[in-house]
């Protein structure tokens, strides 16, 4: 979500473009005389909203949708750098206004794992320009486009390399600090972080997770996953006891916060964190309570839940049998949608049950 630390004439004009309202009907929205609005577009970034009208303006943005918010972030950043002349062979007007969309309908995509679809989306416009070619907004664009195909690339799986989420990270970020936002530069960063632990770097993703959970150009929303993610990342090496409480802190953030699929997500980590430490009844009611909160969610979110469920199943003898069948089930979701790291987690899963002689065994 977009967040302004402080407003001034030049957030408020973009604000206004982004949703597409004349001066007077947005002095009208935000219940202000329109010769205050003219006043802070006149004045530009020499002038700054009282506290209170500050507030105002942070609730118009919140409650502006998807695609008005990637306006006003592409349209903040062309006025931040109002000076810079736009390249003649760059895109044309319809040309930005056909991307926006397109990265509008990759997400969507993405969000029902239909990758291919999302991937033709973004790549038409990766390669299209020259990044020389491009103007502030445009690159604004690339960059968010870059990002979204880090997220298709670390969902499936292709984590390092050249054609891979942390370069396509890595990228966008560079191009966000060139911009000037910092708030996506942060978001990145924390990317790249869970792209490391994915990766096996469990102490490296474990210390930056930390750093972001404190880090106030991310939202408080972000800050609370930095937290959970903290706690995966210790779980991951065997530091179940130091895992929980942070884990259950992100819980009663997320709650407090109206966060319901992240609320559930926690709950299913810290299913994770019990099982590992041998805690089964308590990892199987977390479970329960995760089942029970994340329906109609994303298939990669089921895959990781039926996951969860199945390696504290495969736990207790009594219930391996049915862990296997929940295993099974996950799998076959995760190679329909190409779901690679999904499908190794769950092969990792598997041999560990084998090697324990049909049973986990608990340090």
């Amino acid at each position: 979500m977009a967040a302004v630390l402080e407003w001034s004439g030049v957030e408020a004009r973009a604000l206004r473009l982004a949703s597409r309202l004349s001066v007077r009907d947005f002095a009208a929205l935000l219940g202000l005389a329109v010769r205050t609005v003219t006043n802070w577009e006149r004045l530009g970034a020499k002038t700054r909203p009282r506290p209170d009208t500050q507030a105002i303006l942070d609730t118009a943005l919140a409650r502006l949708e998807p695609a008005g918010v990637l306006r006003f972030e592409a349209m903040l950043a062309q006025l931040g750098r109002a000076s810079a002349a736009p390249a003649p062979e760059g895109p044309r007007l319809w040309e930005y206004e056909t991307w926006t969309e397109d990265i509008e309908r990759a997400v969507a995509a993405a969000s029902r794992q239909d990758f291919v679809v999302a991937s033709n989306l973004l790549e038409r416009w990766r390669t299209r320009w020259p990044a020389r070619e491009l103007d502030d907004r445009g690159l604004y664009l690339f960059a968010r486009t870059t990002t979204l195909a880090g997220d298709l690339q670390r969902d499936r799986g292709v984590l390092l390399g050249p054609w891979s989420a942390s370069r396509s990270y890595a990228d966008a970020r560079s191009v966000f600090g060139q911009l000037g936002i910092p708030r996506r530069v942060a978001q990145l960063d924390l990317s790249l972080a869970v792209v490391a632990e994915m990766s096996g770097d469990l102490r490296g993703a474990a210390s930056r997770y930390e750093e972001l959970s404190r880090d106030g150009r991310l939202s408080g929303r972000d800050q609370l996953r930095a937290r959970l993610w903290v706690g995966t990342a210790l779980d991951k090496q065997g530091l179940h006891s130091a895992a929980m409480p942070l884990m259950a802190s992100a819980i009663r953030g997320f709650e407090a916060a109206d966060e319901q699929e992240d609320w559930a997500t926690a709950h299913q980590k810290l299913a994770l964190a019990h099982r590992g430490a041998g805690n089964l009844a308590e990892a199987t009611r977390l479970i329960s309570v995760a089942q029970a909160a994340g329906s109609g969610t994303s298939p990669l979110h089921h895959v990781r839940l039926a996951t969860a469920h199945g390696h504290v199943l495969l736990s207790d003898r009594a219930t391996a049998e049915e862990g296997l069948a929940v295993l099974d089930k996950a799998a076959a979701t995760a190679a329909t949608y190409g779901m690679s790291h999904q499908l190794h987690s769950i092969e990792g899963i598997r041999k560990g049950f084998e090697l324990g002689g049909g049973a986990f065994q608990f340090r």
